[in-house]
């Protein structure tokens, strides 16, 4: 029968940190263990409105290239896009009026 680890108590309790995040930024680490989420926005470069979409072109819609804004009807390549993190997504929400569940 394989012998069993011992379990150790972590290094930043050792050392009288109040969290494994306090630990790590005194000693310049960062936890991979947590991926932070990240949301995409897409914006009109014209008018900075969300409501754009991806124009089907080609036999049978079967290249999207082109983007097209639904307020100010721009038509181009170059969109906008934005990488927000849960915090300034919820914030994005509010500042739009929408209801989060």
């Amino acid at each position: 029968m394989p012998k069993q680890n011992k379990l150790s108590t972590p290094d930043w309790i050792k050392e009288g940190y109040d969290s494994k995040a306090d630990w790590e930024k005194v000693h310049g680490k960062t936890s991979s263990k947590k991926a932070e989420k990240t949301f995409k926005i897409r914006q009109c470069p014209k008018c900075k409105s969300d409501d754009v979409c991806v124009v089907l072109t080609g036999e049978e819609g079967k290249s999207a290239k082109n983007w097209e804004c639904r307020k100010c009807n721009w038509k181009g390549f170059d969109i906008v896009e934005k990488e927000l993190n849960e915090d300034e997504f919820m914030k994005y929400l509010d500042e739009r009026g929408e209801e989060v569940p």
